[in-house]
């Protein structure tokens, strides 16, 4: 097991006329990740209403807040009871087979036009045996044909841009992967959290996009742009792409500042702790079987 402790701090600067935000940083309640213990402050004397998505388990947070300085804070600990299967079994399910709450992340969406993909998609990847070894390699090929540069995109950079311009950062290496598995018929969606061991020289700790691939009856996650080591991944959301788990949707006139990120993973073998590290085993921390039914495990 994983243990996480986690710190998110995000502040703003809002004009005279308030603001409202929603806010996607709350770890999610799964199966397979328990959240044990959490403590959210705002700077301002402002109501947070909170809202989770069943379906997912993403937890929606919503603020008014007033002119001035608004200061986010969240820290919790999380434990991540991953899921761990052989990669050699899990199969692709064929589309007359996914349950109908995976069947969404079959389509095209707004930054993932696997439509405009399909011609690569087939090229690259038709002729290779289904499963998670094919859903490997087109994450191993977004990593190896797209450079991760900061700065080069931006809020309008779609799948379809960066496999022209090759360039990008962790969502843009999310969306291409995604709309490469769906052009072939491989549910994928997009997740959010936070870059747990990446590199310093990328930057400070940040948040963090990676995928999700529907195989066999979980969702398994992939990191193609192999800057954080997925077991280390605390799950913020899931959705079709970037615009259904922004970190932060702001309607108001605000100036945002650089986030303030912390993870540290507890180091304790004695009690089953362990420090993430870079697997073979293909790993889900997902809402158990899609199909079943299941409440969160309790704290504990």
């Amino acid at each position: 097991m994983v243990r996480i402790e986690l710190l998110i701090e995000m502040s703003y600067e809002i004009d005279r006329f308030g603001a409202d935000f929603i806010f996607n940083v709350h770890a999610a309640h799964t199966r397979d990740q328990t959240v044990l213990a959490e403590q959210l402050t705002l700077s301002q004397p402002v109501v947070a209403k909170i809202h989770t998505e069943q379906a997912t388990g993403n937890r929606y947070m919503r603020v008014h807040a007033q002119p001035g300085w608004l200061t986010m804070t969240y820290a919790t600990t999380v434990d991540l009871d991953h899921h761990r299967a052989d990669p050699a079994r899990l199969r692709e399910v064929p589309v007359g087979r996914l349950p109908p709450q995976v069947i969404g992340y079959l389509y095209p969406s707004r930054y993932c036009q696997s439509d405009r993909l399909a011609k690569v998609a087939f090229n690259e990847f038709g002729h290779l045996a289904q499963g998670y070894s094919r859903a490997k390699a087109i994450c191993d090929w977004v990593q190896q044909h797209v450079a991760f540069t900061s700065n080069t995109s931006n809020s309008t950079t779609s799948a379809v841009d960066t496999l022209v311009e090759r360039v990008g950062v962790c969502r843009d290496f999310a969306h291409l992967m995604i709309a490469l598995c769906r052009a072939l018929n491989i549910p994928a969606r997009f997740a959010t959290g936070t870059d747990y061991g990446a590199d310093p020289a990328l930057g400070p700790p940040d948040f963090h996009a990676y995928v999700e691939v529907y195989l066999g009856d979980r969702w398994y996650i992939f990191d193609p742009s192999g800057t954080a080591i997925p077991m280390g991944l605390v799950r913020l959301g899931t959705g079709r792409d970037a615009a259904d788990v922004a970190i932060a949707t702001i309607f108001g006139g605000v100036l945002g500042h650089a986030p303030l990120i912390r993870a540290n993973a507890i180091d304790d073998a004695a009690h089953g702790f362990e420090v993430p590290h870079h697997t073979h085993r293909a790993l889900s921390t997902a809402m158990w079987r899609v199909g079943r039914v299941a409440a969160p495990r309790p704290p504990g």
